[in-house]
């Protein structure tokens, strides 16, 4: 009975917080608690980096770039570039499957050095050894399945380079959120770069990202009605049919 109050009382605790927002907009989350801001703001530790090429005390050009020119590219800690996610995937998959299986099995002793003629009166009214067992068996199983799927998504968010690995490779991170009216749409990206495949305008495709984590969702009203109540939810996992 305890235990029985005790799950009322969780449940309810957490709706409280979904009632008290009832009507309200859900809040954007604080770009000063996000690991780009503390990589903007805290400088990395002082490694040396030797770049390899001496250079002259007046000369115009700095060992820290590969051309005259300024290179752009983000390439240190707390730099931003841009990921362009441009996703066009399809997949269609049909399996069937097949099994049929069929037994039977028969018995008789009409002769056998006279044992049926002389149990014969002992048996019950309408027995006989001329069928003593008679079984069959089948079953009969089939399976299908079809799967279509299509994955389209076009975007384009700025990401900041939050560390730079002792091997060069940079670490980014980046988050966009946009509200409207009452549902809020949210894009995360992070994984690891080489500064190598950031083109000349700063960006970098999302297939040259090593361990992408891409995510696209929101929270809302819309985001509420798409999902199942709790009650259903935990019907699905708890019943066994």
């Amino acid at each position: 009975m305890k235990s029985t109050h005790l799950l009322c009382l969780v449940l309810a605790l957490g709706a409280c917080s979904r009632v008290a927002n009832v009507g309200q907009a859900p809040t954007l989350s604080s770009p000063r608690n996000s690991e780009e801001f503390i990589a903007m703001t805290n400088p990395p530790l002082d490694i040396p980096v030797d770049s390899g090429r001496p250079e002259a005390a007046a000369s115009l050009w700095a060992g820290t770039t590969s051309s005259l020119i300024s290179d752009r590219r983000a390439s240190t800690r707390g730099d931003i570039l841009t990921v362009v996610i441009e996703i066009d995937d399809r997949a269609e998959i049909s399996n069937s499957s097949g099994r049929s299986r069929a037994a039977g099995d028969e018995v008789s002793m009409p002769q056998m050095i006279g044992i049926p003629q002389r149990l014969a009166d002992k048996l019950p009214e309408g027995a006989s050894f001329d069928d003593l067992a008679d079984a069959s068996s089948s079953s009969t199983y089939k399976g299908s399945g079809n799967i279509t799927r299509r994955d389209k998504l076009t975007l384009r968010v700025a990401a900041t380079v939050i560390e730079r690995l002792p091997n060069g490779t940079l670490q980014i991170q980046g988050m966009q959120e946009v509200r409207v009216n009452y549902e809020l749409r949210e894009l995360t990206v992070s994984g690891f770069v080489r500064p190598g495949d950031i083109d000349r305008n700063n960006e970098i495709e999302y297939d040259r990202i090593a361990g992408a984590r891409i995510s696209y969702g929101g929270r809302g009203q819309i985001t509420d009605v798409q999902q199942p109540r709790y009650g259903q939810q935990i019907a699905d996992i708890l019943l066994p049919y």
